[in-house]
């Protein structure tokens, strides 16, 4: 996955926690709890998401690297990297 379908994942992630937020209000670089109505729980939900759907895992020490659409996805990229290429062996 590239950097631009990373940001999608993770919104498409958001809108199935939060139907109801209005996702057209997110960019990239802002602060993505304070662009969208999210709390704790379903920020650990994200975490969770990406689990689920991609076997990656977070460490709590890297929470940090989930405020911005970008920072998202500059962390996951390597992360669906690896998988990638580990399914395609």
């Amino acid at each position: 996955m590239n950097q631009d379908q990373i940001r999608n994942e993770v919104k498409d992630i958001i809108s199935t926690i939060a139907p109801d937020e209005d996702l057209s209000v997110m960019t990239n670089s802002g602060v993505i709890r304070e662009e969208v109505d999210l709390d704790s729980m379903d920020f650990l939900d994200i975490i969770m998401e990406l689990r689920k759907r991609h076997k990656i895992e977070v460490p709590e020490e890297d929470y940090k690297y989930f405020a911005t659409l970008d920072s998202c996805a500059e962390y996951l990229e390597p992360k669906m990297q690896n998988l990638e290429m580990k399914t395609a062996n």
